[in-house]
């Protein structure tokens, strides 16, 4: 990191929300909702340093994709977020899954945990899930990656 930017941050650093949430703006170019300096410091930093450096690589941008398209999100309804092209666009599918109609086992405390592949989503128990992570956390209360529970992120696992 040049030392242009550690400078900048560290003049931030332990700031007031109020001076961050200005900073912010004029970075994004809109505001936020958030009051944590810490957070607001850590989106700062990250700007300035991208600027500065480069953004992501294509590489890691359909890592993020992939990431996002299994993630169980919880998203602020009251700021619209933007399009992000190459993003989980229609008809995008998961090379992990199994063909639609083919039914993902798992065996979980002496049961067996079926769950049928849908055009959009999952069936388990007569119940339509939008994810492979809800079906997990519905079996066991807790939050899974629904992958990684039902074993599909594994190299003997992959579906053409």
């Amino acid at each position: 990191m040049n030392e242009a930017i550690r400078a900048e941050i560290e003049k931030l650093r332990g700031q007031k929300a109020k001076v961050l949430q200005v900073r912010y703006r004029e970075l994004f170019g809109e505001d936020t909702e958030s009051t944590s300096p810490t957070h607001l410091l850590r989106r700062i930093a990250w700007r300035l340093q991208a600027a500065a450096e480069g953004d992501l690589t294509e590489r890691a941008r359909q890592r993020a994709a992939e990431l996002i398209a299994d993630a169980d999100l919880r998203l602020n309804t009251r700021r619209k977020l933007p399009v992000q092209s190459g993003i989980r666009s229609e008809g995008y599918r998961d090379p992990r899954l199994p063909a639609v109609g083919a039914v993902v086992e798992r065996t979980f405390q002496g049961r067996v945990i079926s769950a049928r592949v849908l055009e959009t989503g999952f069936e388990y128990e007569g119940r339509k899930f939008d994810s492979l992570s809800a079906v997990a956390c519905e079996v066991t209360g807790m939050r899974w990656n629904g992958f990684d529970f039902f074993r599909l992120n594994t190299k003997e696992s992959q579906h053409d």
